[in-house]
């Protein structure tokens, strides 16, 4: 697998191409905004996308996915507990930058749900804290884990947007991310790249 990352719109958001090197089919990761500079990329490599995968509903991660979603035809994925969050303006905070905007996903997946696209397994790991329906995306046999806005390299997610909890969120990280190997390399919604083993040991609010 070969990963791609763009940083999109107005926050600094982590876009993530996930492609599978054998055939081309790719998955798309919080595409926040710049549809068309995603489109563009994808169709200058020759890329398949097959689905389109948001962590959390925020407006900063998910902006371009239904533009996207139209252009290839795919459909796009979310926690079944985060389509409050995607759907209302307050909770996915396009409120603060002067929108009213409803998002929505075509697919609602469960906790420890297991999704096989683009050739690869994709666990799903409900991590509420940041939002009440946030989640990981954990490829085991890759190696990656797509963090969303739950981990970051030494931080975690705000938790003072509507469905945030500090106590959540960091149990969600002890709980679900921290019991995977150390050599997980984690993609977060912002800033750097890190891995599971370098969070355990540096992470102050862990």
């Amino acid at each position: 697998m070969k990963i791609e990352q763009y940083c999109v719109g107005q926050v600094a958001t982590n876009c993530y191409f996930a492609i599978n090197g054998e055939t081309k089919e790719m998955l798309v990761i919080d595409p926040g905004d710049s549809a068309k500079m995603l489109a563009d990329k994808i169709n200058q490599e020759g890329l398949k996308p097959q689905a389109i995968l948001l962590t959390h509903g925020h407006f900063d991660h998910v902006m371009a996915a239904e533009e996207l979603a139209g252009i290839f035809g795919v459909k796009i994925y979310a926690h079944e507990k985060e389509q409050d969050t995607l759907e209302n303006p307050g909770k996915n905070v396009s409120l603060m930058v002067g929108g009213r905007d409803a998002y929505h996903a075509d697919v609602y997946v469960k906790d420890g749900e297991v999704l096989e696209l683009a050739g690869m397994k994709v666990k799903v790991l409900h991590t509420p804290g940041h939002t009440a329906g946030g989640c990981c995306y954990y490829l085991e046999e890759e190696g990656a884990l797509f963090s969303g806005d739950t981990l970051f390299c030494q931080s975690v997610g705000r938790t003072d947007f509507p469905g945030g909890s500090m106590s959540e969120i960091v149990r969600s990280i002890k709980e679900k991310l921290m019991a995977l190997p150390d050599e997980v390399r984690v993609y977060p919604g912002h800033m750097d790249l890190t891995t599971i083993g370098k969070e355990r040991a540096y992470n102050p609010f862990l």
